[in-house]
């Protein structure tokens, strides 16, 4: 009966942490204000889209696959690491979007 009441004989699932690898080297971090994170975290999906669409056009095998927050401004994390070329037109993306104050996005 005591067996019954506190499950002593269930197996015990062990916990499983995510480990990513090297994280740092696949994220593009883009300063701005806390007005334009919000304006650009709103519509995520459709500039990842579109960041996808530049990427492409210039043969770039770089993916953008999310956006999220950083304390400093948002986080672009892509499927390999970014060259140079690939971070200029994520920034020149994200600097001519609609509604986004181009002044306070920071060069990097």
């Amino acid at each position: 009966m005591h067996n019954v009441a506190y499950n002593t004989n269930q197996k015990i699932c062990p916990k499983i942490s995510m480990i990513t690898k090297s994280p740092f080297r696949k994220q593009i971090i883009v300063p701005m204000s806390q007005d334009n994170i919000n304006t650009i975290i709103i519509h995520a999906n459709k500039h990842i889209f579109n960041i996808n669409r530049l990427l492409k056009s210039i043969k770039s095998d770089v993916m953008a696959n999310f956006i999220y927050l950083d304390s400093r401004g948002i986080v672009v994390t892509t499927n390999k690491i970014a060259l140079s070329s690939d971070m200029n037109i994520i920034e020149k993306y994200i600097k001519e979007s609609n509604n986004i104050n181009s002044n306070d996005v920071l060069s990097s």
